[in-house]
C-alpha cells in the first residue's frame, strides 16, 4: 500500500537534544548523591524506564526527588537555549518530503520544552500537528503515541511510516503495527534495532528511500 503519512520522532531525529537531556538528568541526580553513567542511562532509555526510579528505590524522600527533578527541567531548558542542537539538512529534507506526505511529530518531550525548541525554528511549518507528553495514554515503548497520531490523521497502519532513532521508539512503532525507519546517531548507536524496516546513517538518505 502506498505510504501517505510520516510520523516523526523528535529528539535525536529532528533536533540534537538527547545528550543534553542526559546531562541534565545526570547533573540533577548528582544532587541526590546518585551517579549515573552513560551506559546505565542508555539501558534505562532502551526499555523506557525512568532513571528517577533509582532515588525512589533507594528510599530518598519524595520531596527531595521532586525538587531535583525540577532542577533537571531547569538545566535542560537552559541547555536548549544555549547549546547547538541543530541537525544538518533537517529542514531541507522536511521541505522535500512534505510535497508528497502528510507529516507529524510524535514525541515524549514535555510541551514546554517542545515549544522552547521550536520558538525560532521552522520545522513545524512542515507538520500537520505534534503530539507531546500527555496527549496520549501511555508513552513509548507502548504503541499509544503512534496509534493516537494515526487516528488523528484518519489513516491506516499500512499507509504510515515512523522515523525513529531509539530502540524504545522502534518498539512503540512495532507494537503499533507501523513500519519503522531508523536514522542512526552517535547517542543511540548501541541500541538494538531488530525489526526496523530500514536503518539509515543520516536523515538525508530519507530523500532517496521515501521517494
Amino acid at each position: 500500500m502506498t505510504k501517505k503519512f510520516i510520523l516523526w520522532d523528535h529528539d535525536g531525529v529532528l533536533v540534537d537534544t538527547e545528550k543534553w537531556y542526559y546531562e541534565a538528568n545526570k547533573r540533577a541526580l548528582a544532587e541526590l548523591n546518585i551517579v549515573i553513567d552513560f551506559k546505565q542511562y542508555m539501558e534505562f532509555m532502551q526499555i523506557g524506564k525512568s532513571v528517577w526510579t533509582i532515588p525512589r528505590e533507594k528510599g530518598i524522600d519524595e520531596n527531595l526527588v521532586l525538587k531535583a527533578r525540577e532542577h533537571r527541567d531547569q538545566y535542560y531548558q537552559d541547555y536548549l537555549q544555549t547549546k547547538n542542537i541543530e541537525i544538518p539538512h533537517v529542514e531541507e529534507v522536511l521541505k522535500n518530503l512534505s510535497k508528497k506526505y502528510l507529516m507529524c511529530i510524535v514525541t515524549t518531550a514535555k510541551k514546554k520544552d517542545f515549544d522552547l525548541i521550536h520558538k525560532n525554528r521552522k520545522i513545524m511549518d512542515h507538520m500537520q500537528f505534534a503530539l507531546t507528553l500527555g496527549e496520549y495514554k501511555r508513552s513509548k515503548p507502548h504503541p499509544d503515541p503512534y496509534l493516537t497520531a494515526l487516528e488523528k490523521f484518519g489513516g491506516k497502519k499500512e499507509e504510515a511510516v515512523v522515523v525513529e532513532d531509539s530502540a524504545r521508539g522502534l518498539k512503540a512503532a512495532i507494537a503499533a503495527g507501523i513500519e519503522c525507519i531508523i536514522v542512526r546517531n552517535a547517542f543511540t548507536k548501541s541500541h538494538d534495532f531488530t525489526g526496523a524496516t530500514k536503518i539509515l546513517n543520516s536523515i538525508q538518505e530519507l530523500n532517496l528511500f521515501l521517494q
